[in-house]
């Protein structure tokens, strides 16, 4: 009782209250989707963020977005592909700037590509990280251990560095600070279809949902991605 008197008797003499171990808000940076940070608030910076969610769901159009963005913001990217899936001439088509981005192939090593992003978030200079490990078999991501992520997770704490992680499943749990999930939804087809006669159609586009998973499962968003 006392010292709760003696919290608050500091509290009034200083204007403010005695919490040193709460952290402020961190900075958001937007996916480069309207509809996606609208319903997340964008990306926190300093902290892990991981998009996680089966083949074809739109994790990988959704880590484009987010490069070039950032890329287009001049900030300097560091991609660790686990599973050399990255196409860089994609990428490019769909606005990333290749000459701010660190690709680094893992040759299928997910504990390579663990390593690399803890150098470079222990390195410093990057706006954002990410790590790709959704061709990685779900039983050798699962291998991962809590502690790993929980380094990277105090590494990029009060960094300006957004670390990203791509997965078909949820790893690092409650090391994730924003975790957000896509599940397609359809597709869409140039041309129209009369159920009669065959016509050539081409692959438009997906129609994917981008749900929050953490910190809260109310903001979702339902996104028609192109293919780029």
């Amino acid at each position: 009782m006392r010292a709760a008197l003696l919290k608050k008797q500091f509290e009034s003499e200083l204007g403010g209250l005695l919490d040193w171990q709460s952290r402020p808000a961190p900075e958001t940076v937007p996916t480069g989707i309207a509809e996606v940070d609208g319903a997340i608030g964008g990306l926190p910076r300093g902290s892990l963020t991981e998009i996680f969610g089966p083949a074809s769901s739109g994790r990988t159009s959704l880590l484009i977005s987010i490069l070039a963005a950032a890329t287009a913001r001049q900030e300097s990217c560091a991609l660790v592909d686990a599973g050399d899936a990255f196409d860089p001439a994609s990428a490019e088509a769909a606005g990333v700037l290749l000459k701010r981005v660190l690709w680094i192939r893992c040759g299928h090593n997910a504990e390579h590509a663990l390593k690399a992003v803890d150098l470079l978030i222990q390195g410093g200079g990057f706006g954002l990280v990410a790590m790709d490990l959704g061709d990685t078999p779900p039983a050798i991501a699962g291998r991962i251990s809590m502690v790993s992520w929980f380094r990277l997770r105090r590494a990029v704490e009060y960094t300006p560095t957004v670390l990203v992680t791509l997965a078909r499943q949820s790893n690092a749990k409650t090391c994730a600070s924003l975790m957000l999930e896509c599940a397609r939804e359809g597709v869409s087809w140039t041309g129209a279809w009369d159920g009669a006669r065959p016509c050539s159609r081409l692959l438009r586009g997906m129609s994917i949902r981008v749900a929050r998973r953490k910190p809260s499962a109310t903001g979702a968003a339902h996104v028609l991605l192109p293919l780029w």
